[in-house]
C-alpha cells in the first residue's frame, strides 16, 4: 500500500485570508512539486462559489508506483470552532 504526506499550510492561510468579491475559479495560490512534497504535478487552492478548495494529485512513496487524487474542502461546522 503506499503512503503520501501533503503539507495544509498554504491552504489554512488561504482560509484565513479575506476573499469576498474574488470572481469565482480565482486562484489562491499554486504549489509546485519538490523533493520536500509528494506533488505529482501543479497544485491550485482556489476560491470558488464561495469556499476554498484545492485538487491534488499525489505520488506514493514506498510502493512501486502509484499515486492518488483528492480534493480538499474546508467545511464550517456548528457551534465548532
Amino acid at each position: 500500500m503506499g503512503d503520501a504526506e501533503f503539507d495544509l499550510k498554504a491552504f489554512v492561510e488561504a482560509m484565513k485570508m479575506d476573499l469576498r468579491g474574488l470572481p469565482d475559479g480565482t486562484v489562491v495560490a499554486r504549489l509546485q512539486p519538490s523533493r520536500q512534497n509528494c506533488l505529482a504535478r501543479e497544485s491550485c487552492i482556489t476560491f470558488t462559489d464561495g469556499k476554498v478548495s484545492q485538487d491534488l494529485c499525489l505520488r506514493l512513496r514506498n510502493v512501486e508506483c502509484g499515486e492518488v487524487e483528492l480534493s480538499l474542502y474546508w467545511i464550517r461546522l456548528p457551534g465548532v470552532k
